[in-house]
């Protein structure tokens, strides 16, 4: 079930479990989500870390300890986001934010894989990154979801020159985007868009209203994220 689609909520999951004879509290069905490695869509809800993971973040984390604002300000992030209305409209989004700002959107349609991911990162993130930096040499950031971590999608890095940035697993409370996704998601519910047309239109509205103050006050939280981790021996922070 969650395989076949990776942005349920918690209580979607477990209404499905349910009804296919598996009685289970909220707790386990998140428990066992996080073991499969995958992420649902739950609000203000720290993910679960091994000690592995943990130990990778701290690393990780101390190997940034002392990149200066203007070292994160030469990064690109980009995220998918799948937002919905009612059951069955819903609508998956590629967007990039970097210090100067946000990027394109990108709405895509059926899954994700390293192919289509790709094609976005050819027709989208080059011509803004290329609008951005130029020629000037960049760093390239996104998680380890399986169409970022493909060897397809390292060669297709290699073949374009980008630096990406090694990323430890588990870790939204270290990438910025994760919190303009959320000033989305508050302007959507005050939207309240009923049609997958209108949807969108929100979507669109509520990125562009999104300022390059914003997205550089972001961008100047990353030491104190990094101060985070490194304080709570890799466990996940208040960010």
């Amino acid at each position: 079930i969650v395989e076949k689609d990776q942005f349920q909520t918690l209580g979607d999951l477990r209404t499905q479990w349910t009804e296919s004879g598996v009685e289970t509290s909220r707790a386990t069905v998140y428990r066992r989500v996080q073991e499969m490695g995958y992420r649902c869509r739950i609000p203000h809800v720290k993910p679960l870390l091994n000690q592995k993971q943990r130990q990778k973040r701290l690393t990780w984390a101390t190997e940034k300890q002392h990149w200066t604002v203007a070292q994160w300000s030469k990064r690109e992030m980009p995220k998918c986001l799948k937002s919905s209305v009612k059951y069955p409209q819903s609508v998956m989004v590629w967007g990039a934010m970097s210090a100067a700002g946000v990027g394109p959107l990108c709405f895509i349609k059926g899954r994700v894989n390293a192919a289509s991911y790709q094609e976005i990162l050819e027709h989208f993130m080059l011509p803004f990154a290329e609008k951005l930096y130029g020629d000037e040499d960049f760093i390239f950031q996104h998680d380890l979801a399986p169409a970022h971590s493909a060897k397809t999608t390292g060669k297709w890095f290699t073949d374009h020159g980008i630096t990406v940035l090694n990323w430890p697993a588990n870790s939204p409370d270290l990438n910025p985007i994760e919190n303009l996704w959320d000033i989305v998601k508050r302007k959507l519910r005050d939207a309240k868009p009923n049609t997958l047309d209108k949807l969108k239109a929100a979507i669109e509205a509520s990125w562009a209203s999104i300022t390059p103050q914003q997205c550089q006050r972001l961008i100047a939280s990353m030491p104190r994220r990094i101060e985070a981790v490194i304080s709570a021996k890799g466990f996940p922070t208040k960010y």
